[in-house]
């Protein structure tokens, strides 16, 4: 996680660069995700890692939380975050994607007024031959989001 938080720090202009990381914090129950949420400068973010999954190409990452009962649900548009990082590594690529808030709620991941979000989604850092139409479209919708870790 550190490599991709000083790659966030020294090239991504969300702050000013080198701003400090501060605020982290690990969500335990979903560390198989390495989840955690930190801030830099004054914009919050949260982070998940994005796993392989044996038969559909892309990455997979949880991205719900739980309501005052307990139950999952999608982020919202409201809720007190600017961006959501998802770092991945392939054999292909190593990165991740900084999807801004409003875009997330463009794209449906996360909850509007108008339409319930997800509790997960897939990402595509690399086009592959055999992305099927779904699989495609949300490359293109993605790709400009990602940033390449060297």
């Amino acid at each position: 996680m550190q490599i991709y938080l000083n790659h966030l720090q020294a090239n991504v202009s969300i702050s000013n660069p080198m701003t400090p990381l501060t605020e982290l914090s690990p969500i335990h129950e979903k560390n198989e995700y390495n989840a955690h949420t930190f801030k830099i400068g004054e914009k919050k973010v949260i982070y998940r890692q994005a796993k392989i999954t044996p038969k559909k190409i892309g990455l997979f990452v949880a991205i719900w939380k739980r309501n005052k009962q307990g139950i999952t649900q999608p982020y919202q548009t409201d809720d007190a975050f600017d961006f959501m990082m998802i770092s991945v590594q392939t054999d292909k690529c190593n990165g991740y994607f900084l999807f801004p808030k409003e875009v997330l709620g463009s794209l449906g991941i996360i909850s509007t007024n108008n339409k319930e979000g997800k509790r997960g989604m897939r990402v595509y850092p690399t086009l592959e031959t055999d992305m099927n139409k779904q699989a495609l479209k949300t490359y293109h919708s993605q790709i400009s989001f990602f940033h390449v870790v060297k």
